[in-house]
């Protein structure tokens, strides 16, 4: 972005950059603002814009990671902190609407992340203690979906096995995979018996996001779930039935289990990933 663009950053945007810094940044930026007054230079909105941005680069929340439905702001003390979103955009569009896990419409997925966040933390805002774990289902308002009958169920585990396998090919082939996980695949092309494993395994480790706990959870299954509802209406039931235990989360394990994966051929090879990305 252009500094003359940059001014149409909104006084919202402003106010909130100036909410967010420690009371020390905060005097800095109105010395500054001062010493420009005093000089009869009133400072625009682009060099105030640029002065947030240089203190942004040293903020703590630089180097903090907040999960979705929260954001980052400091305390009083300067320290990076991770709070529930306040607000969400008001949303007219249909498309906006997505479909919770509960089976109920939301405006947003902003909605549904700052509800579970307030839920997470007990807060007043939360409406249903068990919303800690609501999550986007699909893309859409709610809808009666096709039942995935016994036969199709049977048949999912090979179907997904193969999907996976075909989409880590095709990153391979596009140059967008990871060394370590591109000569997984070259492995895979050549032994038969790693053939679906290294495939789940690479999307199980992609699938893990921060804090990286060695286990995927429920909403953490969004990006192969939500834009798969409309086309796969066994991939909801499929990924239900990965986590065997009903603790929310699913480990390697269950991953291979729900694939019907030889456990002996899955080696958790996340590390090598977060080194690489790193």
């Amino acid at each position: 972005m252009s500094l003359e663009e940059k001014p149409r950053k909104t006084k919202k945007w402003m106010k909130y950059k100036f909410d967010s810094l420690p009371k020390n940044v905060m005097e800095d930026v109105l010395v500054k603002t001062l010493e420009g007054e005093k000089k009869a230079e009133v400072p625009s909105e682009a060099n105030i814009i640029q002065l947030l941005e240089m203190t942004d680069q040293q903020s703590p929340c630089q180097k903090k990671h907040c999960g979705a439905g929260r954001v980052c702001k400091l305390t009083e003390d300067g320290e990076a902190q991770c709070v529930c979103i306040a607000d969400c955009p008001i949303e007219t569009e249909e498309r906006r609407k997505v479909c919770s896990n509960y089976n109920q419409t939301w405006g947003s997925d902003c909605e549904i992340h700052r509800m579970r966040c307030n839920c997470e933390e007990k807060s007043e805002k939360c409406s249903n203690p068990e919303f800690s774990h609501l999550h986007v289902e699909y893309y859409g308002a709610c809808k009666q979906l096709s039942v995935c009958s016994d036969s199709e169920m049977a048949d999912f585990p090979r179907r997904m096995r193969e999907w996976l396998y075909h989409i880590m090919q095709d990153l391979a082939d596009r140059e967008e995979l990871s060394p370590h996980f591109k000569s997984k695949m070259n492995e895979a092309e050549t032994n038969m018996t790693k053939l679906w494993s290294n495939a789940a395994v690479w999307k199980w480790c992609d699938l893990d996001g921060y804090p990286h706990d060695r286990a995927v959870s429920r909403h953490e299954l969004f990006p192969i779930r939500a834009p798969l509802m409309y086309l796969e209406h066994c991939i909801a039931p499929f990924l239900n039935k990965c986590d065997a235990n009903s603790d929310h989360m699913v480990t390697l394990e269950e991953w291979g289990n729900c694939l019907e994966i030889p456990k002996e051929t899955l080696e958790d090879e996340c590390d090598d990933l977060r080194q690489e990305l790193n």
